[in-house]
């Protein structure tokens, strides 16, 4: 508990303390016109209150990966309570509030076009059908999820593609609506309902006196099967929305389009990732102890299961409904924003107006078919589901990466002295994490054809050989303006 402690202590010192030097390093103004401000158009530029914002941002950006995601990762054992901790502060927080800031400079960017921005067109024109790809993956994914836990839990009898239909149509109303009129009233009622339910978590370690394992006691890989998943890179890919995870980055120009201060951007992107690191905790650290402690519980139990197993050994069946509910309502309103997001991104590179209904409509639909030909894939075949949640989970730290190397080029523009360092060395990491990913997973990469140290040693070799193209990009940028 005292390692748990601490890492709670840290996270909140993370925002009082590290996102005020970002702040100041970046140049955030109060006094300049944001995107919501200067051309409102009732859709997606809606200016709303901050409060608002931060639940709607948390709800975006949350999901089941600090639930889930925190529970998978757990598996590794107490090495996962440091990845969200200094991940989060260092990484995940910076990156999306520098990404939401830098959003908001360019009047409510899109991710892609950021990226164009900052590391070139061929960038830009690659990350919008990668981005646009993984919003379809998110979309399925969070509509699998959602209609088995209401399939399971309360209507076993019913088949699941009536909880599918139900779900599509609130994704297809929720995308074509002006922002303020559904996801601005309902998402701050479901982030309630989601700190509640990590709260209720956090109350039944002081009621069960849970003796969750400290750092210092084991730090070795703890997964069932640990021979074939490494602590890195795989632990680094399982918890990514409690860390780092390139679909926030994706979600904050939505926020973007609806501030009215600059001065609301440390709070609301960096205050929404630091408060998704304290769910994240909670819930690592509530699987942490169920796997050491009652494991024969936890045999055969995906993340989705571990949650009615967790809820449903603590707590009385109404609370534990309440939970699972939680966890649903999560991955809703994550889903419904990346098939927004989606059509944000599409309508931005095709120039296509978004205020007449029925241009937002054409955009959605061959995004809403590619979702749901995932989705029956994902239904069809029992391992289909892990197939797409693997690969979706790779693409959104691949996210993270290009976002943390464009932010890195941005604020090695800004020219202030060594601060570019603070995400240069997130980026070089997560370089690291899905390139050696992809060469050491057995399942989902080359780890059956290559020797694993030697997978290690070209993504090395691949992570310098990047890093050295940014070094080389830096130095003429350097040259170039002293003779001007």
């Amino acid at each position: 508990m005292i390692t748990f402690c601490i890492s709670i202590v840290l996270l909140l010192l993370g925002y009082l303390v590290y996102s005020k030097i970002i702040e100041r390093v970046i140049g955030v103004d109060a006094t300049r016109t944001t995107p919501a401000v200067a051309h409102p158009d009732g859709v997606d530029y809606v200016p709303m209150k901050p409060w608002r914002i931060f639940l709607i941002q948390f709800l975006n950006i949350a999901g089941v990966g600090p639930i889930c995601g925190a529970i998978m990762g757990a598996q590794f054992g107490t090495a996962s309570f440091l990845w969200i901790v200094f991940g989060c502060i260092l990484a995940g927080a910076v990156h999306d509030f520098i990404a939401g800031f830098m959003s908001i400079r360019m009047d409510g960017a899109s991710l892609p076009e950021i990226h164009g921005r900052f590391l070139g067109n061929g960038m830009k024109q690659f990350m919008r059908g990668f981005t646009v790809l993984l919003m379809i993956l998110v979309g399925a994914v969070f509509v699998n999820t959602p209609a088995v836990l209401l399939n399971q839990n309360f209507t076993p009898d019913w088949n699941i593609f009536i909880w599918v239909g139900i779900i599509f149509a609130y994704y297809l109303i929720a995308t074509l609506l002006p922002i303020d009129k559904l996801i601005g009233k309902i998402y701050p009622i479901f982030g309630f309902l989601l700190l509640g339910m990590a709260v209720a978590i956090l109350v039944a370690f002081i009621v069960y006196q849970v003796p969750i394992p400290e750092v210092w006691e084991r730090l070795d890989n703890q997964h069932p099967q640990a021979a074939t998943n490494p602590i890195f890179p795989m632990m680094f890919i399982s918890i990514a929305c409690g860390a780092i995870s390139g679909f926030h980055a994706t979600q904050s120009p939505l926020m973007a389009r609806c501030m009215v201060n600059e001065k609301q951007a440390r709070p609301i992107f960096y205050g929404a990732m630091i408060t998704e690191g304290v769910v994240a905790l909670i819930w690592a650290a509530a699987a942490t102890y169920f796997f050491h402690d009652k494991a024969d519980l936890c045999i055969g139990k995906s993340g989705n299961d571990m949650v009615g197993v967790i809820a449903n050994e603590w707590f009385p069946k109404a609370i534990a409904v309440i939970c699972i509910l939680g966890v649903i309502s999560a991955a809703v309103t994550s889903g419904d924003t990346a098939l927004r997001s989606a059509r944000l991104i599409v309508a931005d590179f095709m120039h296509v107006d978004q205020k007449p209904v029925k241009n937002r409509l054409l955009v959605a639909l061959p995004v809403f078919i590619l979702a749901a030909g995932l989705l029956v894939f994902s239904l069809a075949d029992k391992e289909g589901f892990q197939v797409i949640w693997r690969y979706f989970s790779w693409a959104n730290q691949v996210l993270a990466m290009v976002t943390l190397w464009s932010i890195t080029v941005f604020l090695s523009q800004l020219k202030r002295g060594a601060w570019y360092l603070i995400t240069l060395i997130p980026a070089l990491l997560m370089t690291m994490v899905t390139v050696s990913f992809i060469l050491v997973a057995q399942k989902e990469g080359l780890g059956s054809f290559i020797p694993r140290t030697y997978g290690y040693i070209i993504a090395a070799a691949i992570t310098l050989g990047i890093y050295c193209i940014f070094a080389r990009w830096q130095l003429k940028s350097r040259k170039e303006e002293t003779k001007k």
